[in-house]
């Protein structure tokens, strides 16, 4: 890097890495203050996290819903690198990179994300499936192979966590499994989606209901074995037998976030001031799960994959400012509402006045969730597929 190059580090390549990325790229730069954009991720593939329950079913494939960074970035001037980060050098304003590489950084993008704590219980570790990644979905994909392949007459599943993933997850498990399927949905809480509205709750309810998942609320995860869980219900503790544990129950911020000297919050999250910068360290941005941010009018900032994308397009915003010499602006997050998958053809759709469940909210998210996807290049190829697929099933019957 050249003394008057100037050069953007971003840290993790999820909706608020990547979409920062993109939204610097789109900016009108001016010569000679062009910085040099940088995105590392230790996958090599991003992830459109909302549709990954769809791999469970077939609904969709990976490269839908896991693009390849190199193909996102062809047509741009982000520098990709696939490796993880082993050390953020604050006073010297350096990153060393886990393949032994360091880059120095004018402006750095802290946008890592989150994990799901595995140790949470004896046994989840060796024993249970997160489900986070592509990875995740190909081994729980590649398990259910194996049972639907034995001559087992039931196929038990246990999922961990009565929030969104689970539901959603144990709602397409069932759709996939059929007749075959036992699944249980484990909640320690009095009710599941306890964040959410009544309407998108008794969808889900009556989601579950008609699939025929077993609910288990008030009930706490004792410890997992290769082929049992033991729940705690109230003073009576029982084991049952099982082929699949889920887990999806808390998340936690990346080893590299936590070992980092700048303020945190009392939950391990990086506090930010409402224009994305790190507090004491104006030349840091922390957007996504690991960041405690409160916007322009005071209100908590939730984490989810649209406080990211909204934060992404601020971040991006601020730090073309901050070379350029324009005001910075404060975040202000907008509630656009929510969306759930319950199952294959059906899910929810409430915001903006709206209130829709069934095949109609299905199609609804579906398309919501294309316009979101990053590139339009991608946008394209995944809305041609999903036009062309229903032909190529009626051809093949």
């Amino acid at each position: 890097m050249t003394e008057s190059a100037k050069r953007i580090c971003i840290l993790g390549g999820g909706f608020g890495g990547l979409y920062t990325a993109l939204r610097l790229h789109s900016l009108p730069w001016q010569k000679p203050n062009i910085p040099e954009i940088v995105l590392i991720d230790q996958r090599d593939r991003f992830l459109f996290a909302p549709l990954l329950y769809e791999l469970v079913t077939g609904e969709l494939e990976t490269w839908e819903v896991a693009p390849p960074y190199e193909e996102l970035l062809a047509e741009t001037r982000i520098r990709f690198i696939q490796a993880g980060v082993s050390d953020i050098h604050l006073s010297d304003r350096q990153v060393t990179l886990t393949t032994g590489e360091t880059l120095a950084y004018d402006r750095l993008v802290l946008a890592l994300g989150g994990e799901t704590p595995m140790s949470l219980v004896p046994g989840a570790e060796a024993h249970a499936i997160p489900f986070r990644s592509v990875e995740d979905a190909h081994r729980l994909q590649e398990k259910l192979r194996l049972l639907e392949a034995s001559d087992a007459d039931k196929i038990r599943v246990a999922v961990v966590g009565g929030g969104y993933s689970g539901v959603e997850l144990a709602c397409k498990l069932a759709d996939r499994l059929g007749d075959r399927g036992r699944i249980r949905l484990i909640e320690r809480a009095t009710d599941i989606l306890l964040t959410s509205t009544d309407f998108n709750r008794q969808a889900a309810q009556q989601a579950l209901s008609d699939r025929g998942i077993w609910l288990d609320l008030e009930t706490t995860v004792e410890t997992i074995t290769a082929d049992s869980i033991h729940l705690r219900y109230r003073d009576q503790v029982d084991e049952i037998p099982v082929d699949v544990v889920l887990w999806t129950v808390g998340t936690r911020v990346s080893p590299g976030v936590e070992a980092l000297a700048v303020p945190k919050s009392d939950r391990g999250q990086i506090c930010v001031s409402p224009t994305l910068q790190v507090v004491d360290h104006p030349e840091i941005y922390a957007l996504g799960d690991l960041a405690d941010c409160r916007d322009a009018e005071g209100q908590r900032v939730p984490t989810t994959a649209q406080s990211a994308l909204q934060q992404a397009d601020y971040a991006g915003w601020n730090l073309w400012a901050s070379f350029t010499d324009r005001p910075l602006l404060p975040f202000r997050y907008q509630h656009l509402g929510e969306m759930m998958a319950l199952g294959t053809n059906n899910a929810t759709l409430t915001g903006l006045g709206l209130r829709l469940d069934g095949p109609l909210a299905y199609v609804a998210r579906r398309l919501t969730y294309l316009y979101r996807m990053p590139t339009l290049s991608h946008q394209i190829r995944v809305g041609l597929n999903w036009i062309e697929k229903p032909l190529r099933d009626l051809l093949s019957v």
